[in-house]
């Protein structure tokens, strides 16, 4: 695989395979904790269509014809809208597992549910399986690509892993148990083991969703910033400028950086192909010239045009 969106195609496929088996034998064999499963990896699916369309229209939005085409509407780029998704996912998965978790525990009020153990062990053994392999897809994947939406993904198929995990735990264990004086509790297996995969599933998008939240609320990374200021500081010392203003943004795969140099009044004029050669040097110092980086370079004698 060797662009993010065709990773992300192969991921939306299995994912939707496994998404209609879980709801479908969910409902044959009457487990809502299969079926959650089923709906969870749906849902993924769908925000994960979502993260390729998106991925799709920044890539394309850096070739000619087609920002011909959008630069009208969209002339600062596409890059705000992968936080917007990545916050929108995070918040859909954790409200659905929350409410997955308050029909746990109203089934485990009201006396549980009859299960038929031997097709929800085959299941969820299918289940597991595929869950990690895909996850190890994605993992391999991206540590050539390096996407968001790809990390994003691979954390969803191990969640996914882990929550079939521990159903084909909580089954093996209802299976066991038929027979036996602890007969009374099998009713009990297939909501308490969703109850338990719910909560753990809840804390893992917020990771996600905070650093999601602060690439749309522009929030400055501290790393990249401490790195501009040292090559702005750099280029003040070397050509006698007095001063400058760095002003530094991440929003999703996009670096936004603007720098101010303060030129002291009263200088010679010099032609424009100085300082071009100077923003090309400048550029070179900060470096990852990818189409992901929006680099603004300005000379000024007059602090007020750099703040």
């Amino acid at each position: 695989m060797q662009t993010e969106q065709s990773v992300l195609r192969i991921s939306i496929i299995a994912t939707f395979l496994i998404a209609a088996l879980g709801i479908g034998i969910g409902l044959w064999i009457g487990s809502f904790s299969i079926m959650f499963d089923g709906v969870y990896s749906l849902t993924d699916a769908i925000m994960t269509v979502v993260a390729l369309l998106v991925s799709k229209l920044i890539t394309s939005s850096l070739g000619e014809r087609t920002q011909e085409r959008l630069v009208r509407h969209f002339t600062m780029g596409f890059w705000h809208l992968e936080p917007i998704v990545l916050a929108l996912s995070g918040f859909i998965l954790m409200g659905t597992a929350l409410y997955a978790f308050l029909g746990a525990v109203n089934s485990l009020m009201t006396g549980g549910r009859e299960l038929n153990f031997d097709k929800a062990i085959i299941f969820a053994a299918v289940s597991m399986v595929t869950a990690l392999a895909m996850a190890a897809f994605d993992r391999r994947a991206n540590r050539r690509i390096n996407s968001n939406f790809i990390e994003m993904d691979a954390k969803a198929w191990l969640i996914s892993a882990g929550m079939t995990g521990a159903l084909l735990i909580a089954f093996i264990f209802g299976w066991a148990i038929q027979g036996t004086s602890l007969q009374w509790m099998a009713p009990y297996v297939d909501p308490a083991v969703l109850a338990v995969v719910c909560l753990f599933v809840l804390p893992i998008p917020v990771p996600t969703i905070r650093q999601a939240l602060a690439d749309v609320l522009l929030v400055t990374p501290a790393e990249l910033k401490a790195h501009v200021d040292e090559v702005a500081a750099r280029v003040v010392a070397l050509h006698g400028f007095r001063g400058y203003r760095a002003y530094v943004a991440r929003v999703g795969r996009g670096r936004q950086i603007e720098l101010y140099f303060i030129v002291p009044q009263g200088e010679a004029p010099r032609p424009l192909e100085h300082w071009d050669r100077l923003r090309d040097q400048i550029g070179e110092m900060i470096g990852d010239a990818s189409p992901d980086r929006w680099l603004t370079i300005a000379f000024t004698t007059d602090v007020e045009w750099a703040e």
